[in-house]
């Protein structure tokens, strides 16, 4: 499975795609997949460590994903935790 990470991901992977081994099913499980492969990202998806930020996107093959939906090991997923920052005057 090829992934493509978005914003602070980035740093926990060191690169914008990398290559994950997946036996998974569903998104939910690939998600899960590249947490254990890249411990980094955690923080940036879920909350407590356990629960996917309602936050992060996914998408499969450029399409909108949902996190039960089927995926198979030679899909492209993106992820794309969301941007937080900035202040307001």
């Amino acid at each position: 499975m090829e992934i493509t990470v978005y914003g602070p991901l980035r740093s926990a992977t060191g690169e914008k795609t990398v290559s994950l081994e997946f036996d998974g099913d569903t998104v939910v499980d690939a998600i899960d997949e590249f947490a254990n492969a890249y411990p980094r990202a955690v923080q940036y998806l879920y909350d407590d460590g356990t629960e996917l930020r309602p936050s992060v996107r996914v998408s499969v093959d450029g399409e909108r994903a949902r996190l039960e939906e089927p995926v198979s090991d030679d899909a492209s997923l993106a992820l794309v935790p969301a941007v937080q920052g900035g202040s307001q005057k």
